[in-house]
């Protein structure tokens, strides 16, 4: 299979894993470990190294957020959302700020990745939005925003034009995640 069509084939996997995050849906997170295992492929030959490991960090992430959605299912079987201390929110992004630069670091001591720095903190922030995205934080929705713009310049950049097209759709798609969950969020909490 070719490089393109392993991409084309992540990214329809990518979106179905997001759009059905956005709505809320357990089953987001089986297909974006399919979609994880698909684009880890894609960013190896692209010698994009920081995005491949994020991959790997993103399955174990997958599985934690896959648990924590099933014990936060409301009656209608979508996912509670829950409130992001700003305490909380400083503490995380501190973090990805901290390993953005050591992963940046490594990759630029150590490899030949392509541009080192950026991936890197494109790679530590998508954690931070991941782990948010796990623990039900609308706030999640907003980093994924940011991060997927950046991430737009940087495909096009390295001639991944069908992975940059799937992040301008990702950004619309958080876009709608971030309308979904706080609309979900101002409503009153069911009672079982």
């Amino acid at each position: 299979m070719s490089i393109e069509t392993l991409e084309w084939i992540a990214a329809a996997v990518s979106i179905a894993a997001v759009w059905l995050t956005a709505r809320r849906h357990l089953l987001g997170w089986p297909v974006g470990l399919v979609s994880v295992a698909l684009y880890a492929g894609v960013f190896i030959d692209a010698r994009l190294y920081s995005d491949a490991l994020l991959q790997g960090a993103f399955a174990g992430f997958i599985v934690y957020g896959w648990w924590r959605w099933k014990a936060n299912l409301g009656n209608d079987g979508r996912v509670r959302i829950a409130p992001l201390r700003a305490a909380v929110m400083c503490r995380d992004l501190g973090v990805g700020a901290v390993g953005a630069l050591a992963l940046g670091a490594a990759m630029h001591t150590w490899t030949d990745a392509a541009l080192p720095w950026l991936d890197a903190a494109l790679t530590a922030f998508s954690l931070v939005a991941q782990w948010w995205q796990g623990r039900r934080h609308v706030a999640a929705w907003w980093l994924w925003i940011v991060v997927d713009v950046i991430y737009i310049g940087l495909y096009l950049y390295k001639s991944l034009n069908v992975t940059a097209a799937l992040y301008l759709g990702l950004v619309g798609l958080a876009i709608m995640g971030l309308q979904q969950w706080r609309r979900a969020n101002a409503q009153p909490a069911a009672v079982a």
